[in-house]
């Protein structure tokens, strides 16, 4: 018999018009290719946000009737955004939107210009999404009882990402994961701590102050060592280290603070992930549920093309292997496998299939398809 999750209780598919909800802010991602931002001649565009990669990975290559709440300028970049989230199969019925002024003085859509990086020379992210649309919703915006208990939602999932946009922001996670968990829908957090946004307003201390406020609503947590540190404050000796013996045993030390801390917390999860360059990783994960850890396949030299959103893609197969599956052992290798064929392409978003991933859980190789 399977591990099964006992302490999860998703809803059944009759019940609900989604299988996964996303909360995050959608940029414009523009991306040189091979080459450099500062340098570039062209971009090539794309969609893409932490929390709602989520939601479209969970579609495309899971098949889940996916939505996303987000917030979006009238203009031609936000309907540029439209077109691309309708491409990626993403209902946007919930998104808000916001007339434009004419030239974003009050009211923008955020851009995130972000190369790939190569050997030696890591990749670079420069975001420009000051006054966007999406960092301005607050509390009572959106009408989560009409979401949660008319609609009806299995999965509720956002992050640390959307949470540091404004201050703002923490209010609308908090009073979507409260309503959710009020009908029942199981409610995932990826802490995803980028030092940029938290900068300036109030910096680390201020992002541990709203995360560990938001950790309360929170039954699925995700987020590598340094996140639990840096978000939550949970300090473990060692994670300077890039050993992945001292990064796993960190994590459990992490894990069992964490849950002493917050017991609402019914599974834990993170990529284990060591950078000899940017285009070599070693790549893992492991998962905390039902007081056991379940360690992914290893996968030591994992070449990569694009290694932006492979955390969102392991985020996304782990809710998959949660919610469809029951079974967290299994869950961990979809989403370390998810995770893998998503840096092997551009873009934030997934473009692997279903039986890709099953391909690469079961052992599979490289060898050509014909």
């Amino acid at each position: 018999m399977p591990p099964i999750v006992k302490t999860l209780s998703v809803k059944p598919k009759d019940a609900c018009q989604f299988d996964i909800l996303s909360l995050g802010e959608i940029m414009l991602r523009l991306d040189p290719g091979e080459g450099r931002i500062r340098t570039a001649r062209r971009f090539q565009v794309w969609e893409g946000g932490g929390e709602y990669n989520v939601a479209r990975g969970l579609r495309r290559c899971f098949g889940q009737r996916a939505a996303v709440v987000t917030a979006f300028v009238k203009n031609d970049v936000g309907w540029l955004l439209e077109d691309l989230v309708l491409q990626g199969g993403v209902d946007p019925s919930l998104i808000l939107w916001r007339e434009s002024d004419g030239i974003g003085r009050t009211v923008r859509n955020g851009l995130n210009f972000t190369e790939r990086g190569f050997g030696i020379r890591g990749a670079v992210g420069c975001s420009d999404r000051g006054h966007t649309a999406a960092a301005q919703l607050k509390k009572g915006d959106i009408d989560w009882e009409h979401v949660f208990g008319r609609l009806g939602v299995r999965w509720f999932h956002t992050g640390g990402i959307f949470a540091g946009l404004s201050d703002t922001t923490p209010e609308v996670v908090i009073e979507a994961a409260a309503c959710a968990r009020k009908h029942g829908t199981m409610v995932s957090y990826d802490l995803n701590y980028r030092p940029s946004l938290w900068k300036s307003i109030g910096g680390q201390k201020r992002c541990q102050e709203v995360n560990r406020e938001i950790a309360r609503h929170v039954d699925v947590m995700i987020g590598n060592e340094e996140d639990f540190t840096a978000s939550l404050g949970f300090e473990v000796p060692g994670l300077d280290q890039h050993i992945r013996e001292i990064e796993t045993g960190a994590f459990r030390k992490m894990i069992q603070a964490a849950t002493a801390a917050f017991p609402n917390f019914k599974v834990a999860a993170t990529t284990l992930r060591t950078v000899r360059t940017a285009t070599v990783n070693d790549w893992g994960a492991i998962v905390w549920a039902n007081g056991e850890f379940h360690e992914a396949t290893h996968r030591p030299g994992l070449e990569i093309l694009d290694r932006v959103g492979g955390g969102d893609s392991f985020a996304s197969g782990l809710i998959y292997g949660l919610m469809e599956l029951g079974d967290p052992k299994l869950a961990v290798e979809y989403g370390a496998a998810h995770g893998a064929l998503a840096m092997t392409t551009p873009g934030d978003t997934t473009m692997a299939s279903l039986p890709e991933v099953k391909k690469l859980v079961g052992g599979g190789g490289a060898r050509v398809d014909r």
